[in-house]
């Protein structure tokens, strides 16, 4: 099977097209060699992809026929990606520059969110009575400052 077809089918990358151009961009290699999208997989191949700033290893144990279930793809590939680079991209994703940097924009739906979360709905519509709201004693006492000092 092809590799950007093999790609395809794993579910790595969500269609071909886009597999067989991350491959002409020399981010997908057999073993230590950059490859074409014409190049055959076949079993016990280790692939390597650079994806999302990871390098991603994949050990291809059995060829599909076609593309698979989500469930099925472990039954044909074993990742033997290091950990250091899962935790690089964990830390990417908790760092806020990942996301977007503050104060860049409106607010998407999850910062309205947050906003939401943080500053509550507290206040009630129905309120009506301003005097208590500021006290009409501190408004008195205002007053008789300003005549003391005139």
């Amino acid at each position: 099977m092809r590799i950007d077809k093999f790609l395809w089918s794993i579910r790595f990358y969500k269609t071909r097209t886009v597999a067989t151009e991350e491959i002409k961009k020399n981010r997908v290699s057999i073993g230590d060699s950059v490859v074409k999208a014409s190049k055959e997989v076949k079993e016990g191949d280790i692939i390597k992809i650079r994806k999302n700033q990871v390098d991603y290893k994949i050990k291809v144990i059995q060829i599909p026929k076609s593309r698979m279930a989500a469930k099925l793809v472990p039954l044909h590939i074993k990742d033997v990606t290091d950990k250091e680079q899962y935790e690089l991209l964990r830390l990417r994703k908790i760092s806020q520059d990942y996301y977007r940097n503050r104060g860049e924009g409106r607010p998407t739906k999850k910062d309205r969110r947050e906003i939401d979360g943080y500053v509550g709905n507290d206040i009630d519509s129905d309120f009506t009575d301003w005097d208590d709201f500021f006290g009409e004693n501190d408004n008195d006492d205002i007053e008789n400052e300003i005549e003391e000092k005139s």
